[in-house]
């Protein structure tokens, strides 16, 4: 299957159900990393899991919904990027991400999203991408910022998260307003997370 270079050794590539074994070993690294930060149906706790998670998105895209691509750094699979909703109906989507800690400050999140806006607006034809994150995740804030989103609004109290309430921020780009994806980039080079 396919897989595109985000530089620095690093690819991204299609995460499907015959990699759920890797998937689960992922996720045993980056699970207390990611689940305050996710939702709760994806930080899975062992292989069937992991396979369940990764049949749910082959079925979404087999329906031309949601997709799920990994990232992998040094032949390593370290996170990835996924269109949690896809509507090419409306023109909508929102993407999302996760990375385990070992693979931070790369740049990887943004080169990944970067690829997925790109093939959202230029190939599918959609006209507009939002991201959805917790009002005190930093991080997931400033690579929504990189990829020339703005901030739409505050949903108070929209995420639960063991038994406290959060805020959601809602971050969006139109297809006019992106500046054109430029390829991969190095470390430090242009958009990096």
């Amino acid at each position: 299957m396919f897989s595109t270079s985000l530089g620095d050794a690093a690819r991204l590539g299609p995460l499907e159900v015959w990699q759920a074994e890797e998937f689960a070993g992922h996720l045993d690294r980056a699970r207390e990393h990611i689940r305050p930060w996710v939702g709760p149906a994806f930080v899975t706790d062992d292989t069937e899991g992991a396979r369940a998670t990764l049949e749910r998105y082959a079925a979404r895209q087999a329906a031309d919904g949601a997709r799920l691509y990994g990232i992998w750094y040094q032949e390593v699979l370290v996170g990835g990027v996924m269109f949690t909703a896809f509507d090419a109906a409306f023109g909508t989507c929102e993407i999302g991400c996760w990375l385990e800690p070992s693979a931070e400050g790369h740049g990887l999140i943004t080169r990944a999203c970067d690829l997925l806006l790109d093939w959202a607006f230029t190939t599918r034809g959609l006209h507009r991408a939002e991201w959805h994150c917790r009002a005190d995740n930093e991080r997931s804030a400033a690579v929504a910022e990189r990829l020339d989103m703005t901030l739409e609004g505050v949903r108070r109290e929209a995420w639960p998260y063991e038994g406290v309430r959060y805020d959601k921020q809602v971050w969006a780009v139109l297809a006019p307003d992106r500046r054109p994806y430029e390829g991969p980039r190095g470390a430090g080079a242009g958009r990096t997370a």
